[in-house]
């Protein structure tokens, strides 16, 4: 009858354990918000409609930059940069903590050998029994300790060094992502200063034979020193504009060194005129930021971290489990020190329940709530900024793209107005001040068109970035 009554409280005290259990420790789901939906994007009917499960975020960098001397570059900045390659150890540290975690089973074991020289008092209980005051203890002893995971604490530890290893896996993506785009911009900058470079060289040669024809007009008594002065004041400014362009070509080359890993130096390249991104303008459907935007899954990665540390806390609020054993030889004679005679064995099975922890316990609780609170705002906020960089890129990339037929057609009209007035001027019909004018807007037009097509590419390289391409 006893020993029915034994089974009978142990199967109690397994079912209780069990649905306590279930209550202690939850499973984190995805949570449901409203920024998920299609407005994030802040498109018109016509682009919503059109959205599709295919985002230009897929697309390799490879495919995206097509350039064979930005490739280039790309591959080495992804080899030798310094902020991915922290990144790269600091998953791995993440890697290491995963891996502790999923340790957390297993019971820990330790083993020691002891040799003790005990030094007895004569007037100690002990001491008139013994003519020898010195006592020697050998041992070599192993001891085991085992947590059960009753309430899911351990699966729960596990569980958040997981999710924050997966924040540090999205962390190296985002830095991945941000030095393709960086480097990408960089390069695209270079090209620009080089095309704004050759037309201000090709200005200054026009310059400088339109002073020497102003002089000779001068001395035909057709014009005064006032159109020399202003003639040669041109000339000189494009000359500074040449130094000015030619010092924030050899910045950007130090800032593109600094980014690939490399010592300061001249880069190859090639010309703005010859790129082109040929890929698709799809943003995809807003469900695509969770799984490509690094920034958005981190915040994800990280509400889920908290919300099983969460678990943990509520789990240390209850008894813990515990087995110990340790074992081994010990003797007062080093002889016989590991004969059968000196075999102990000690094994302790107990329950902990916490009752006064000076508050520690339910404060723990009580921050690791408000931590998964926060962590859900965070999730939100990556999500509204995230939507609102992928309307602004492609918004800017629209602009972009019809702002530069306006340019073009600028450019255009006033290069044949400068033409045009040098002919007028030279026949007599036009002053030299109509020409001036002309030259200055002609090259003006000529540097905007020039900033406007590498606008446009900057805007792809934005939108591609916002939509979190690159790390793929």
């Amino acid at each position: 009858m006893k020993r029915n009554n034994k089974y009978t409280t142990v199967l109690m005290l397994g079912a209780i354990t069990l649905l306590t259990s279930c209550l202690a420790v939850k499973d984190y789901k995805q949570p449901e918000v409203k920024e998920t939906s299609k407005e994030i994007f802040r498109v018109d009917e016509t682009t919503a409609q059109e959205m599709d499960t295919v985002s230009m975020a897929d697309v390799s960098w490879k495919t995206m930059f097509t350039d064979t001397y930005l490739q280039e570059y790309v591959n080495q900045g992804l080899q030798n940069n310094f902020d991915l390659q922290i990144a790269i150890k600091q998953m791995n540290s993440a890697e290491s903590y995963l891996k502790q975690g999923k340790a957390g089973y297993l019971p820990t074991f330790s083993l020691g050998a002891n040799v003790t020289d005990q030094g007895i008092s004569k007037n100690s209980r002990f001491g008139g029994l013994s003519s020898d005051r010195n006592i020697q203890t050998y041992s070599l002893a192993g001891n085991l300790s085992w947590e059960a995971d009753v309430w899911g604490k351990i699966r729960s530890s596990k569980r958040a060094s997981y999710a924050s290893y997966l924040k540090s896996t999205t962390a190296q993506q985002a830095v991945r992502t941000e030095l393709i785009s960086r480097i990408v911009t960089t390069y695209y900058q270079l090209l620009a200063l080089d095309s704004q470079l050759e037309i201000t060289d090709q200005t200054i040669e026009v310059r400088k034979k339109g002073v020497e024809t102003i002089k000779a007009l001068m001395e035909a008594g057709q014009v005064t020193q006032v159109a020399v002065d202003q003639n040669v004041a041109q000339y000189n400014s494009a000359e500074a504009l040449k130094v000015d362009l030619q010092t924030a070509i050899f910045k950007l080359e130090n800032s593109l060194s600094i980014l690939l890993g490399t010592s300061p130096k001249k880069f190859k390249r090639s010309v703005l005129n010859k790129q082109a991104i040929d890929t698709d303008m799809e943003i995809g459907v807003p469900a695509l930021l969770l799984s490509n935007r690094p920034d958005v899954k981190s915040a994800q990665y990280s509400l889920m971290e908290t919300f099983e540390l969460k678990n943990v806390a509520r789990t240390n609020l209850y008894p813990s489990l515990t087995l110990t054993a340790s074992g081994g030889f010990e003797s007062l004679a080093v002889d016989n020190w590991l004969s059968a005679n000196s075999i102990f064995t000690n094994v302790i099975g107990g329950i902990t329940q916490p009752i006064f922890n000076q508050r520690k316990l339910k404060t723990q609780v009580e921050v690791a709530k408000n931590n998964e609170e926060q962590a859900l705002l965070n999730y939100r906020k990556a999500l509204l900024v995230a939507g609102s960089e992928v309307s602004n890129a492609l918004f800017a990339y629209e602009a972009e793209t019809t702002k530069f037929k306006f340019r073009v057609n600028e450019a255009e009209a006033l290069s044949n107005a400068e033409v045009n007035s040098e002919e007028l001027l030279n026949n007599g019909y036009a002053t030299y001040l109509d020409l001036l004018t002309a030259r200055q807007s002609s090259l003006s037009a000529k540097l905007n068109l020039v900033d406007s097509k590498l606008q446009q590419l900057l805007t792809v390289v934005d939108l591609y970035k916002a939509l979190g391409g690159g790390w793929k």
